[in-house]
């Protein structure tokens, strides 16, 4: 089954361990600066915010259609069966399309590397993959970042809404965005506060993708035909004003 990640603000004390091991699980560097950070880099795959004493944390939402993957040109995107949407940097060419797609502006660029990729989060996928738990829930001390089976994480957050209506936003952020996502966020105060969308639709992205794409045979036609129709047009001008002045050369050769 489908696994996700839980994340519930309102059980976050802002230590950052997720930070940090996942920090260590890819290999970067992480100090005092990186943590003061409040954003994503590519150094940086997860990181919480604050506002006073909430915390919110951003990280790759692991669409279960995500539209990295359908704009990517080259397959580098894959989303697994297992639920983490993977990044294989072998087949990447750099076109950072991905980062222009994503509806939560996640995938970052290492701008200042001489062969660079692309950065995001993976949800641990190997961790996952060999039976563990994604790095960031491992460590947490709090259980604000849960991992588990899609449908009992998503019981569990519509169960703490429902015992504590006062306590929480009255939603589930992740199960309708985008067609769904497999990181599913629980919050005292409004996502937006945090700058996340709110404003996405209920539809996957790649479907709205390949709407436009499948009218593109007919915008081909239709401006075949219209250019066309100008040609003709120009063209019959041109035909009419050379016949008009070959009319005018013979009468006054007549005349």
């Amino acid at each position: 089954m489908s696994k996700a990640i839980l994340y519930d603000a309102t059980q976050c004390i802002g230590c950052k361990l997720c930070e940090q091991a996942c920090a260590d699980r890819w290999g970067h560097p992480y100090d005092d600066t990186l943590a003061a950070q409040e954003k994503l880099s590519a150094e940086k795959l997860t990181a919480v915010l604050s506002r006073g004493d909430r915390f919110m944390r951003r990280m790759c939402m692991h669409c279960a259609d995500p539209t990295c993957a359908s704009v990517c040109p080259v397959g580098a995107f894959t989303k697994t069966a297992a639920g983490p949407v993977v990044y294989d940097e072998s087949k990447c060419i750099g076109c950072r399309y991905c980062m222009l797609a994503c509806p939560f502006g996640v995938p970052r660029y290492e701008w200042n590397k001489t062969l660079p990729r692309v950065r995001k989060c993976d949800m641990c996928a190997d961790r996952v993959a060999a039976g563990g738990q994604p790095a960031c829930a491992e460590i947490c001390p709090t259980g604000a970042t849960l991992f588990g089976e899609y449908e009992t994480l998503v019981s569990l957050a519509q169960q703490r809404i429902r015992e504590a209506p006062d306590h929480y936003v009255p939603h589930v952020y992740g199960l309708h965005e985008v067609g769904g996502t497999s990181v599913l966020l629980l919050s005292g105060v409004p996502f937006e506060q945090f700058g996340y969308r709110t404003d996405l639709l209920h539809e996957p992205m790649p479907m709205l993708t390949w709407r436009v794409l499948s009218r593109v045979p007919d915008l081909v036609l239709l401006g075949s035909v219209l250019l066309g129709g100008i040609w003709w047009i120009t063209h019959r001008r041109e035909e009419v004003a050379a016949a008009e002045a070959q009319s005018a050369s013979r009468s006054r050769e007549s005349g």
